[in-house]
């Protein structure tokens, strides 16, 4: 037995698409954030579009794990430069 339900997942899946297009359209504001963010948002909203088509008929998409390790891969490195200082801006910056 799931311990999710579907109205829950799609409310979840209808958050994570506003952030996801909260990020691209102010991806200007500050490019590394927005696209971390962005690609975060894609995997957990394949995550709960996957649990929902295995809710409703118990069946799974093509190949889920390919789309997300290729998400993750790019936000993981991109947070990885920025803790090495790598994509690091002055304070206001982004402003400009």
């Amino acid at each position: 037995m799931s311990r999710f339900d579907i109205e829950t997942l799609k409310k979840i899946r209808d958050d994570l698409q506003e952030i996801h297009s909260t990020a691209i359209s102010n991806y200007h504001d500050y490019p590394e954030l927005m696209d971390i963010i962005d690609h975060l948002a894609r995997v957990a909203n394949m995550f709960a579009n996957d649990k929902i088509e295995n809710l409703v008929n118990n069946n799974l998409r093509a190949d889920p794990q390919g789309y997300i390790v290729s998400k993750l891969s790019s936000a993981s490195s991109r947070m990885k430069n920025y803790q090495k200082g790598i994509g690091k801006r002055e304070v206001g910056s982004y402003e400009n």
